[in-house]
């Protein structure tokens, strides 16, 4: 075998994206408050960049209109650009060759300001609503007023060991084992008694079926009925396969169809009431409305992200011939306020053409509903706007807008689909929708399997296998025929 090193040339195409496109494309895909939240951070760390006030909201008089230079998006070069180490000496540098009082206007508060800020925020605090109790600290209050002394440290271990829902996450044996101290089986088995009787009833359970049968009382009505037939015969209540628990038992039907209803007043996530969890607000992106033609048009919604411009404080010191780091300092911090506003820009001009194709594709799903959305998907779209689809992919991303119908994620209109028996193209979430139909007017006692409800969707047009009946109908929560029926 003959080994041998030469050099050799090889021409070959690549796509490699510079740090700015990246950038660009990551400008793109963040939701309206994650934008907010760039800026608020862009206009803290960059000197160069400075936010448009509102004419009410100036301090210092009138301001001066803005005559820096716009660079259209589709020229701009993007180029890589290192971070510079010593910003804040460059920053500290700079601010000694002006005087104090020489700023942009809008850009120092006065003090009134100041104050008024500090008064509102401490009116915020003080309107801020507490935080709401928690299961483990509404246990360890009853705890503590009736357990023995001995048992506390323990009974604390187990309440700090329940679940959001008031259950013990391991077996009482497991959590003895691992308690930093020895305690016996009896001691043990005692605290989880004194957890199991307090307030909400059901916690400190080890499974649902313990869980429900702790929150019955001898005072519950049909109390003994419920507690056999969730102690011996849960799994048939599951299938609802009462005629067999009929059978097992002796009860009635009449019996235990009441006992049924009885059981849902009970609850199955007894620690539930105390997770308040924060109720998250949508800001919407866009909105669309109707003009004048009857035509639905796109409009953004931009109020809550600032306007941005170039300071011109720093474009008049370039004007000045200063030393060259500092010449250099100030180009690379107007270099990229200038790449954040073309971006914002080319972001909300992408961001517009996407929804608006969306919304032309989709204007039956506005005038008459959910049910006349039709099969749309990205590539459509992509084609439409003359972008790659991963670029509407990212547009789309966690955007919402706000139409006549409510405000919908701007994803809610793409969706697959089928065509008819008659050649039409038909969304899945129609069929979604006539198949909750055909289950809700079904016959109740004699419920529809899922051969017979691919037989229905046919009589509607709709041709579809029998596992992808099935697999809508367990998408939706649909129970199948034997649990749906009702003796």
């Amino acid at each position: 075998m003959h080994l041998n090193v030469s050099q050799q040339m090889r021409m070959s195409q690549q796509m490699k994206l510079a740090p700015r496109m990246i950038q660009s494309m990551e400008i793109l895909q963040l939701p309206q408050m994650a934008l907010q939240e760039r800026v608020d951070q862009e206009l803290a760390e960059n000197i160069a960049l400075e936010q448009v006030r509102k004419k009410e909201e100036d301090y210092s008089g009138e301001r001066e209109a803005d005559d820096a230079p716009r660079v259209e998006v589709e020229r701009r070069e993007l180029v890589t650009e290192e971070n510079n180490a010593s910003d804040f000496e460059r920053l500290v540098e700079i601010s000694k060759d002006w005087p104090e009082d020489n700023y942009t206007s809008g850009s120092r508060p006065s003090s009134n300001r100041i104050e008024e800020d500090g008064d509102r925020q401490h009116d915020v605090m003080a309107n801020a609503e507490s935080r709401p109790q928690t299961i483990h600290e509404h246990l360890l209050e009853q705890f503590h007023c009736d357990a023995p002394e001995h048992l506390k440290d323990f009974g604390d271990y187990l309440i700090h060991n329940l679940d959001e829902n008031g259950r013990l996450q391991s077996s009482l044996p497991e959590l003895a084992s691992v308690f930093g101290e020895h305690i016996s089986h009896e001691d043990a088995e005692q605290t989880l008694k004194i957890i199991q009787q307090l307030d909400p009833p059901g916690v400190g359970a080890r499974d649902l079926k313990e869980c429900l049968l702790l929150q019955i009382t001898p005072t519950t009505p049909l109390g003994d009925i419920m507690a056999t037939m969730i102690a011996n015969h849960f799994d048939d209540l599951l299938q609802n396969r009462l005629p067999l628990i009929e059978r097992k038992t002796g009860f009635s039907m009449d019996a235990i169809k009441a006992a049924m209803e009885q059981m849902r007043t009970l609850d199955p996530y007894p620690g539930k009431k105390f997770d308040s969890p924060k109720v998250q607000t949508v800001s919407p992106d866009l909105k669309v409305e109707k003009d004048e033609n009857g035509k639905y048009v796109v409009q953004l919604i931009d109020e809550y992200v600032p306007q941005l411009r170039i300071n011109r404080r720093y474009l008049k010191m370039l004007e000045g011939n200063p030393d060259q780091a500092t010449k250099d300092y100030i180009k690379k911090k107007v270099e990229s306020a200038k790449w954040l506003i073309d971006a914002i820009e080319q972001r909300y001009s992408t961001l517009k053409k996407v929804a608006q194709t969306i919304v032309d594709q989709q204007s039956e799903f506005l005038d008459y509903g959910p049910e006349h959305i039709k099969p749309l998907k990205m590539q459509d779209v992509a084609e439409v706007v003359g972008v790659h689809v991963t670029t509407v992919s990212r547009a789309v991303d966690d955007k919402y807008i706000a139409t006549p119908r409510g405000i919908f994620p701007l994803k809610r209109f793409f969706g697959g689909g089928t065509k008819t028996a008659g050649g039409e193209d038909v969304a899945w979430e129609n069929i979604r929708l006539k198949l909750k139909e055909i289950v809700e007017g079904e016959n109740k006692a004699d419920p529809l399997s899922d051969d017979a409800l691919v037989e229905e969707l046919a009589k509607h047009g709709f041709q579809l296998a029998r596992r992808t009946v099935t697999k809508y109908r367990k998408a939706m929560n649909i129970p199948s025929s034997r649990q749906r029926r009702e003796y």
